[in-house]
């Protein structure tokens, strides 16, 4: 009884190792999918009242794992089932994510005017403010969610189905706890800057740390916009890259990241395109 049990804990234990290596890897191979990932969130994860941030975060959290709980049993299945579906989900995504980085693009160059007039329609309205960004923010994390547990899964494809199961499942808890951890951190930094400037009283090191804080937040959530405007496009131009053969043999001497920005921003612009011919269709449809 007893050398059966501890065989079963040497088992055990022999599985956990596999599955920490194999984590490690896929971490690894994912590492620019969940840097892209942290961009796009924490640009769509800020903008609402001080008192809201953490709220709508967390709303947004509970969508990634709600998201992740999906596509991880449903990634498995058709790995064994039916693994052409995965290359036509990936480039469907690629796709979305390419409208959403040109949409963007198009926004900030003929746009602007209009979207500042339409903040004080926000504003007015907070509630629908927060549901549309929260829905746009856990679309958005399931397409690229969908990337990283693919990209975890055909890293352990030799490996036993335990080791898959387990691995994607580490992957996919370490991408949500992670990306959203930092993203909080971020989004209450200003917070924590006017604490410690209250708390020095506005004097000697703490206050200038304060001050460095607040100031720096609106400095970064620029960048983060324009990072996550670009990864965006990157990640779908990637998608296409690495699933459609004559894109991934097109231009072999440009550089990687250069191909994969151009081939997004012009899936981004057809995808735009079609999407503007089909409200008009529809629009016409209702007259």
């Amino acid at each position: 009884m007893a050398s059966g049990f501890f065989a079963i804990l040497d088992d055990i234990a022999a599985l956990m190792d596999d599955v920490a290596v194999t984590a490690k890897i896929a971490t690894k191979k994912t590492a620019g999918i969940l840097g892209d990932d942290l961009a796009v969130n924490a640009e769509k994860a800020t903008g609402f009242l001080s008192s809201r941030e953490l709220p709508v975060l967390w709303s947004i959290t509970k969508g990634s794992l709600i998201n992740k709980i999906i596509i991880v049993p449903v990634a498995l299945l058709l790995n064994f089932f039916f693994p052409i579906a995965i290359k036509f989900i990936l480039i469907l995504g690629g796709f979305y994510l390419a409208y959403e980085g040109v949409e963007k693009i198009i926004e900030f160059l003929f746009h602007r005017h209009d979207k500042a007039k339409a903040a004080k329609d926000v504003i007015q309205d907070d509630k629908a403010a927060e549901k549309s960004k929260i829905k746009s923010a856990v679309t958005t994390d399931f397409i690229l969610s969908v990337e990283i547990v693919i990209i975890a899964l055909g890293t352990v494809l030799d490996k036993s189905v335990t080791v898959q199961i387990l691995t994607v499942s580490v992957v996919a808890i370490l991408a949500t706890i992670g990306v959203y951890g930092i993203v909080a951190l971020i989004v209450r930094m200003d917070d924590t800057g006017y604490k410690l400037v209250k708390h020095a009283d506005n004097k000697g090191f703490l206050s200038a740390v304060g001050n460095l804080l607040i100031k720096s937040l609106p400095v970064i959530i620029k960048v983060l916009s324009f990072a996550g405007t670009v990864a965006l496009i990157l990640v779908s131009g990637g998608i296409f890259v690495h699933n459609i053969e004559f894109l991934h043999h097109l231009m072999p001497n440009l550089m990687p990241i250069i191909k994969e920005f151009g081939i997004g921003l012009v899936a981004g612009l057809i995808a735009v395109g079609l999407a503007e011919v089909a409200k008009r269709i529809i629009v016409l449809f209702k007259k």
